[in-house]
């Protein structure tokens, strides 16, 4: 569900919200911020009427007056279940956040994970899955079976089918159940659980119930990272997880630079390949395979990412 059809609680501050929604979508969106204010002077303690202003005010120019509806609804919701950090961080307002808010991320694909397949593969031509599959399978000395596999951040379980072939064992890690509900129903896991990569190792989930550590000869995690930032907690659970010379497969949005990692006006993350390179080699971990492709499209330009294929070497 988006901010901007979250009930207000008052009948006529979401009348007028829903005027300004059709406003804004018929290209009218400082009409629409006017609307959405006068809705809020009803409601001033509406988090998601705040983010929708702040929305509204931005397609409208006025950046000065995004800023200040987004700190507004940090004001009303520390938790930042809209993401209001990582837009604030967009509009020059805020740092760069090594990491998005769990409560975000969980709400995200929560609300997305009934329309997720229909919108991202048939709308946006998303193939990671295959293509991260594929690249395992073409990789030297790669081998033909695998006896457990950890799929970080399985999703609705898109990559699950593509493996399921060559694996003993599955594992499915999501931060939303709604993702993982999803999951489910494909009946191509032996286990799905919730998880948060955001967090320490024992803290993540993906060791709850007596799962033990290194127990893995594959961890995968396809179009997950961009949703993190700053990976150095997630490289930590990796390495918990991997057996003595597993491989560890994934996906990023390239970031096009020299180094480093930057979010993008979708509040996604962007890695370059020395930034992934240098974190790798710190969690010994060496690149065997690499591959730059178009992972989806995004308001009809390409997203342009990395697949890599590494394995545990230290």
């Amino acid at each position: 569900m988006l901010p901007s059809q979250l009930s207000s609680g008052d009948v006529i501050a979401d009348r007028r919200a829903d005027y300004a929604k059709m406003l804004a979508e018929n290209g009218e969106p400082a009409s629409a911020a006017e609307l959405m204010e006068q809705a809020l002077e009803l409601t001033p303690g509406w988090a998601a009427g705040w983010f929708t202003l702040a929305t509204y005010r931005e397609k409208a120019g006025n950046t000065e007056g995004a800023i200040e509806a987004l700190n507004k609804v940090l004001a009303l919701d520390a938790g930042d279940v809209f993401g209001a950090r990582l837009k604030l961080s967009v509009l020059g307002a805020a740092d760069l956040p090594d990491q998005p808010p769990s409560r975000y991320v969980e709400r995200l694909f929560d609300d997305y994970a009934d329309r997720f397949e229909t919108s991202l593969v048939e709308k946006l031509g998303y193939s990671v899955p295959q293509k991260l599959a594929a690249l395992v399978a073409d990789t030297a000395g790669m081998p033909g079976h695998f006896r457990l596999v950890v799929d970080l951040g399985c999703g609705t379980g898109l990559f699950g089918p593509e493996i399921r072939g060559r694996v003993d064992r599955l594992e499915g890690f999501d931060l939303s159940k709604g993702m993982l509900a999803k999951a489910a129903e494909k009946g191509v896991y032996d286990h799905l659980g919730q998880a948060d990569l955001s967090l320490s190792p024992l803290q993540s989930g993906v060791f709850d119930g007596g799962l033990a550590p290194a127990r893995a000869d594959l961890i995968t995690a396809a179009d997950v990272l961009m949703y993190l930032g700053n990976l150095q907690g997630v490289m930590a659970i990796v390495r918990e997880l991997a057996a003595s010379g597993a491989v560890f497969a994934f996906s990023v949005e390239d970031a096009e630079e020299e180094e480093g990692y930057l979010l993008r006006d979708s509040l996604r993350f962007a890695h370059s390949e020395a930034y992934i390179r240098t974190i790798l080699a710190a969690h010994g971990f060496a690149v065997l395979a690499l591959a730059r492709s178009i992972i989806r499209m995004d308001a009809g330009r390409p997203v342009h990412g990395i697949l890599f294929v590494t394995w545990k070497s230290a």
